[in-house]
């Protein structure tokens, strides 16, 4: 298409050739004669200088490095949306494959999908443009809302609730038991999960993830609308994660942990059981939060302590090995100059 009709479908300002032909879309350094690229930050300046792309969606700002532009409050998102435009094809309605396995008193929205060794358990419901891939498994009474896909080999047990356009990637499980045991005369007894699983509107589940059902009967381990969740996360069983929440690869939120709204919580970092984490904190990668977090803090660490805090020791515990040996020299001076003190 032309760079005008590229510009319309994006809400984007043009600087240079309307006529310009655009083929297609990639980042700056694979771009290609007839691809748009975008720029998003000061420091991939040079690069744009440099790039093979037709054309770059940036901000005003930087308009004159290129001769072509697409001018946008926010590069990276309206590239995106034209991603999604040239190489997202939206899903085919094909029905409920014959070699499904679909149980009793389901409910069925419009145009569904149900692939070939997909299970659907009793009393299901689900919602209109639902897909559900080959190998997953959908348990006994839960409900998956509009325009939600489920991805090959996904496990839900029952007593799940999915929102609307939520998906979730291949091999996730959501509602297996939670990690309780009580023991009593040296056994460890298991202590029954019959709790739920609430996941709200707009979230997305990365492969391999898992959400623990509840522990109690009227529990519900709850993910907020709009949470994005990265691939190798676990959630325990009565966590409470917030709206516009991200969680990146292999963090674990232990039991009954509240997490607030707008949360990230970088990769690997873990947090305790019973943990309150208010809105907007960030929890830098790695770090193990044992106390509760303020609202908008960011902290490292493990134990985690506010991030300027352990970057002050992080300088510091570089220098210990100076520091000892300057220690070691004024206590071989102070003992030369005061033999009783020697030993």
């Amino acid at each position: 298409m032309k760079l005008k009709e590229v510009a319309d479908l994006i809400g984007a300002e043009i600087s240079g050739d309307p006529g310009v032909e655009i083929t297609g879309a990639s980042g700056i350094r694979d771009a290609a004669a007839g691809d748009i690229t975008f720029l998003s930050a000061k420091k991939y300046a040079n690069e744009i200088r440099n790039t093979m792309a037709s054309a770059v969606i940036l901000k005003k700002e930087f308009k004159d490095l290129v001769a072509n532009s697409l001018i946008v409050d926010n590069p990276q998102y309206s590239f995106a949306m034209l991603q999604r435009i040239l190489y997202i094809k939206p899903q085919k309605a094909t029905g409920i494959s014959e070699r499904a396995v679909i149980g009793k008193n389901v409910n069925f929205g419009d145009e569904v999908n149900i692939h070939p060794l997909a299970f659907i358990g009793d009393d299901v419901s689900l919602g209109s443009r639902v897909t559900i891939y080959p190998g997953a498994h959908i348990g006994e009474g839960v409900t998956i809302g509009d325009d939600s896909v489920i991805y090959p080999n996904v496990s839900i047990y029952g007593e799940a609730t999915v929102g609307k356009r939520v998906i979730i990637h291949a091999g996730a499980v959501i509602g297996s038991d939670g990690f309780g045991f009580v023991k009593d005369k040296g056994t460890h007894h298991k202590v029954p999960q019959v709790g739920g699983v609430m996941i709200e509107d707009d979230v997305e589940i990365g492969a391999n993830v898992t959400i623990d059902r509840a522990a109690m009967k009227k529990s519900r381990t709850t993910i907020g609308a709009g949470t994005k969740i990265d691939n190798l996360v676990h959630i325990a069983h009565n966590v409470r994660i917030g709206k516009n929440c991200l969680l990146i690869a292999q963090a674990a939120i232990a039991g009954s942990a509240e997490i607030g709204n707008d949360v990230i919580i970088a990769g690997q970092a873990g947090v305790a059981d019973h943990i309150k984490i208010s809105n907007g904190a960030v929890i830098v990668s790695q770090s193990g939060v044992t106390r509760d977090i303020p609202e908008a803090q960011v902290f490292s660490g493990s134990p985690a302590i506010p991030h300027k805090t352990w970057l002050r020791v992080q300088n510091i515990i570089t220098k210990l090995p100076e520091y000892i040996k300057r220690l070691q020299m004024l206590e071989r001076k102070v003992n030369k100059e005061d033999p009783s003190n020697d030993g």
